[in-house]
């Protein structure tokens, strides 16, 4: 049986939260949306992921109506992108200086409030997705100095990296990182010396695609025979045993899975309580995670 809480920024949360992204599915209908959140608090989600971007401000938005101080909920928001409705992508980059702040300020009001505990730095070193070019390059050194200018003006409580390589995280350390948020699952595991290097520095791991699959030539953990044969042994999915692997492989791993679904949320949060033994754990760690690393594109 794993632990079933962790640290991040000096709080102790649950090790399974919520990603909020997929909130916007449920756009036209907010109330379900105030009402999935209220959900998870209830099934013991004490950590939620936002965005600005994600739905134009959307899931700020539903997060701000559904989420009350005495549920003791840690908001963790990200900049380095912005929302960008009329753009061929829904969001454009954001990674001057000027614009992180910028883009702090957006979440600040969109989410109601004063202060933002966590804010993580989305770089886009590394993993599947955007890339950044012309005045969008920007060197870490940078950022950090505006990120950490704002820690000291109060607007933020403390400072997570996304998307960022190891030599980027050992650069960043000295400005006090308290998670990071890479593209990581059990089919690939590219990051496993960076992960190493966070349970070390008591930095929290917050996997995103915790389940891969998220981008063309990013494999699934659903798919894998080895990860199936497991879920049928124990009668769970495959899903559940991709998130519980992730939960034993180390203790500072949180997970934030999202979905727009209430009997998926609870599916979600029951991975918490799967005991994998000595010989499921050997079965899992034996996948071959090579071809699981992420596309550069």
């Amino acid at each position: 049986m794993t632990t079933t809480t962790a640290s991040l920024a000096d709080r102790t949360v649950s090790r399974i939260g919520y990603g909020a992204m997929q909130l916007q599915r449920l756009h036209d209908r907010r109330g379900e949306a105030v009402a999935l959140l209220r959900r998870a608090v209830e099934l013991g989600v004490d950590h939620v992921d936002t965005a600005e971007f994600y739905g134009f401000g959307f899931a700020n938005d539903v997060i701000r109506e559904a989420l009350r101080p005495e549920d003791g909920v840690l908001v963790v928001t990200k900049v380095g992108a912005d929302p960008d409705p009329g753009g061929p992508l829904p969001l454009r980059l954001a990674q001057r200086p000027e614009q992180l702040r910028a883009s702090v300020e957006d979440n600040l009001r969109s989410l109601g409030t004063d202060r933002l505990p966590v804010v993580n730095l989305r770089r886009l070193d590394s993993g599947p997705g955007l890339r950044a070019d012309g005045d969008q390059i920007v060197g870490l050194d940078d950022q950090l100095a505006v990120m950490t200018a704002l820690r000291d003006e109060g607007k933020i409580g403390a400072i997570g990296l996304s998307g960022v390589p190891l030599d980027g995280l050992r650069r960043a350390l000295p400005a006090g990182i308290v998670c990071v948020q890479n593209a990581y699952s059990l089919v690939s595991r590219a990051d496993e010396d960076m992960l190493r290097l966070c349970a070390a520095e008591g930095i929290a791991w917050v996997p995103f695609f915790p389940l891969g699959g998220a981008f063309p030539g990013l494999p699934k953990v659903t798919g894998d025979p080895a990860v199936r044969a497991v879920a049928a042994s124990l009668g769970v999915t495959p899903s559940q045993i991709g998130l519980a692997w992730l939960l034993h492989h180390a203790p500072n791993v949180l997970l934030i899975p999202g979905t727009a679904d209430a009997a998926h949320l609870e599916a979600n949060m029951t991975a918490g309580g799967i005991t994998l033994d000595a010989a499921a754990l050997a079965t899992l760690d034996a996948v071959d995670p090579r071809s699981g690393e992420a596309p550069a594109g």
